[in-house]
């Protein structure tokens, strides 16, 4: 279904009480109507910071009449609104269910710490943006989960919306809450607050979804009946029908069915062919500015370089193009649907994308018309890339950003990069030669097999770079004087379907030594006026590699933080390590056996009942590649490595 004009939010549409936060809009607001109440009278917004998170209305954002569908679903980014406007997956899935005639999706995030705060004191239920009515009231609550320090935040959401954390106290007045995105391939530390988890890519399965509700509905079947009968469609999973056996040290024994009829296995869901597959037609103009405000143009997906650290890399196998009359079509029309100055191409690895060179030479000229600027992310640093950003980049050049990852050869090997010191300086030479002076460059701390001789790799490569510069440019051509060169390291932490699910995991001490090696290491460097060192919060890294290898014991955790006042977690101003230490000793949790604890390679992993599409046994294989040879394995174009993703028959994996 085309939907119809009335359905868009346009100006008259927008909600009366964002003009009170506009200053000199009265002559504006005279045009609009209030078509609706709205959740938040003005004396609140006004106590709020950006009071434009809460009140819809947005251009491109849908209203549909309740009383024309038959299901209506309330989907979720537990963030602030800014993050959750820039998932490229949560636009898609509201442009696609809002194109069906019988469905109504609307939007939530989490509240700011300030307005969480009102809404408590005043007992006022949290509410969607689209119709500012209670998503207690919506039949599905989907709640995508990007990573792991969101946890609280869903919690967040369940609270503020009315609805018991335990999906097991849920009556029929409650939605039937599902979750989804990359963190629902480990989804057992949420095992107990969700009632279905969809596993993989959604375009595919939520209309058949959708369809067993509805039937369900009308034929009037229990709440315990339908997730039984979603437990059979693939790549649904359904906690409440599954339940884990411990051996006596606490490693998982059995993880089974509880009740016949429902699959030992669930294997992911994914889209065939990218270039059929629904894709927004109408992106929301976000009246603030969010994270990624820009519209996004996604040219492919999966990568086929097989870095050892990398989930999404194994998740999102095989790699699938879109087509490029496709990918022309599409950007045409997200640039006049949405009037946004910036259009981004969205890919693990934009390089590898087959028809790159044609699709930035017609952007380049379908943009220069529209005055829209270019983002070209994930682009590999070479002759073409450089040439590229040459044509698209402002005569103030940004910065250009490597992620070598790790400081020596030797590491970069055992982490399978494909990336040596040659390439780096190449790139940065040609980097310097086109006029830029500023350098990014991402490493991590606590790869398996790392020495103190790799930390210091990381200040010799930057020292090396410093140096190609002064070797490259002229002094009489140094505008600046100097090259800037930002080094910043984040800490590894094992996730599930890696070859590195095995490894163990540094401590947040060990974390903190390395990072004042790193520093000490950079201070001691010829060129080190150039270069400044920047490192993540070690803490927050350590809870977050805790869930991210969690089985159900980490759920009582993570409820014990939330109802002590632990949300925002990815937010270094509201993380708080004393309240994480609390919750473990209280629950008598030990978080080392998720973390730092050296796995068996037989032990059963609280994930192994998904299939991903990659082999545990190609990934075992990597494992040992890694730790034991130190060996780089060929990407996907040079060699097929018997993953276990031909099973899709799609994408790159057939040629």
């Amino acid at each position: 279904m085309t939907i119809l004009p009335e359905d868009r939010t346009d100006l008259k549409t927008i909600p009366a009480g964002f003009w009170s936060c506009v200053k000199g809009a009265p002559a504006l607001r005279d045009q609009t109507k209030k078509s609706f109440e709205a959740a938040l009278p003005d004396e609140i917004l006004m106590q709020v910071e950006k009071p434009a998170r809460y009140i819809g209305g947005e251009l491109n954002s849908v209203r549909k009449d309740e009383n024309r569908v038959l299901l209506r679903f309330a989907v979720c980014f537990p963030d602030v609104y800014e993050i959750g406007m820039s998932h490229l997956g949560i636009q898609i899935l509201y442009d696609q269910f809002n194109s069906w005639e019988d469905v109504l999706c609307e939007r939530v995030y989490s509240p700011w710490p300030d307005l969480h705060r009102i809404l408590k004191e005043k007992s006022i239920p949290l509410f969607t943006l689209e119709s500012q009515k209670p998503v207690k009231g919506f039949d599905f609550l989907g709640i995508t989960l990007q990573y792991e320090l969101s946890y609280t935040n869903v919690l967040q959401i369940l609270d503020l919306s009315g609805i018991p954390f335990d999906a097991k106290e849920r009556g029929p007045e409650d939605p039937i809450v599902i979750g989804g995105g990359p963190c629902a391939y480990n989804p057992e530390p949420l095992a107990e607050f969700f009632d279905l988890f969809y596993i993989g890519e959604g375009e595919t399965r939520y209309r058949e979804l959708f369809d067993l509700y509805i039937r369900a509905k009308q034929e009037g079947i229990s709440r315990e009946e339908f997730l039984f009968r979603a437990s059979q469609l693939p790549g649904i999973y359904a906690p409440r029908f599954y339940a884990p056996t411990y051996n006596a040290d606490g490693t998982l024994q059995s993880f089974l069915p509880t009740r016949e009829g429902v699959p030992e296995r669930i294997r992911k869901e994914l889209v065939r062919d990218l270039s059929k597959a629904h894709y927004i037609e109408h992106p929301i103009v976000p009246f603030l500015q969010v994270t990624q405000d820009r519209v996004v143009l996604e040219i492919q997906r999966g990568c086929i370089r097989g870095c050892r650290f990398c989930q999404a890399g194994q998740l999102y196998r095989p790699v699938r193009e879109k087509s490029l009359e496709t990918l022309k079509e599409q950007a045409i029309r997200l640039m006049d649907a949405s009037g946004q100055e910036e259009i981004s191409l969205s890919s693990l690895s934009s390089s590898d994308y087959s028809k790159l060179p044609e699709l930035t030479d017609f952007l380049l000229a379908e943009c220069g018309k529209r005055k829209v600027n270019i983002s070209l992310p994930s682009l590999r640093v070479d002759a073409f890339s450089l040439d590229i950003m040459e044509k698209v980049q402002d005569i103030k050049k940004s910065s250009l950003t490597f992620a070598p990852e790790a400081g020596s050869q030797r590491l970069r090997d055992v982490i399978n990069k494909n990336l040596t010191k040659e390439d780096i300086l190449r790139g940065v030479e040609e980097a310097f030669r086109g006029g830029w002076t500023k350098v990014k460059l991402y490493f991590m701390l606590g790869l398996p097999t790392e020495t103190e001789e790799d930390i210091r790799g990381i200040a010799e490569l930057c020292n090396e770079i410093a140096a190609c510069y002064f070797d490259t440019v002229p002094k009489e051509e140094r505008k600046s004087g100097r090259v800037q060169i930002t080094a910043s390291t984040s800490f590894f932490i094992p996730k599930p379907f890696t070859p590195f699910q095995w490894a163990s995991m540094n401590t947040g001490e060990e974390f903190l030594h390395k990072a004042a090696l790193t520093k000490e290491s950079i201070r001691s460097v010829l060129n080190q006026k150039s270069i400044r060192y920047n490192w993540h919060e070690a803490y927050g890294s350590f809870i977050e590699g805790f869930l991210a290898r969690g089985d159900r014991k980490a759920g009582k955790v993570l409820r014990y933080v939330y109802e002590h006042g632990g949300f925002f977690d990815a937010w270094s101003e509201y993380f708080q390590k004393e309240l994480w230490e609390e919750a473990f000793r209280e629950c008598q949790v030990e978080p080392a056996f998720f973390t730092t604890r050296k796995r068996e390679e037989d032990e059963l992993f609280p994930w192994d009942f998904i299939d991903c599409g990659v082999d545990r046994a190609f990934l075992l294989r990597e494992w040992k590649r890694a730790t034991q040879e130190g060996r780089t394995t060929p990407n996907c174009k040079e060699a097929c490595q018997g993953c276990g993703a031909m099973q899709f028959r799609c994408g790159i994996c057939p040629a």
